[in-house]
């Protein structure tokens, strides 16, 4: 049966300096695009975690966005390193697989949203490093 917890997104700790909490404070990432975290989830797929980790980031949408696929393409593992794995510190929270995942909007996780543009890419964590597993 799969398994799902919504965490807190209060990642200060991670930002410092930010007076917000992450999921309201834009995250600068290599594309240039501004992007802000929506939420964690973890899902437990048989006999392994995987924590998902779901942005909303408004300029990969096909219409009157500016960022394609191939642009956005060195953020996943920029938000892998950067964000989830001292969120995973932070938490205390082991994983087998880290899932990160950008949206045009906000989307309930599981909920088909066919307007919705939305770019995934999945990682393990080998010595504390993200390594891309190409699901």
């Amino acid at each position: 049966m799969r398994h799902r917890a919504y965490l807190s997104l209060m990642l200060l700790t991670l930002f410092a300096g930010q007076g917000a909490a992450a999921s309201d404070a834009p995250i600068e990432v290599p594309s240039g695009q501004p992007v802000q975290l929506q939420e964690v989830l973890i899902d437990d797929l048989g006999a392994e975690t995987w924590l998902r980790f779901r942005f909303i980031a408004p300029q990969i949408a096909r219409e009157g966005g500016t960022v394609d696929y191939a642009q956005a393409e060195m953020d996943f593992e920029y938000l892998c390193e950067a964000l989830a794995l001292p969120y995973m510190s932070d938490f205390e929270l082991e994983g087998d697989v880290i899932v990160v995942s950008l949206s045009d909007r906000a989307t309930e996780f599981g909920e088909p949203d066919p307007e919705a543009t939305q770019f995934f890419e999945a990682f393990r964590v080998v010595d504390e490093i993200c390594i891309w597993e190409g699901l």
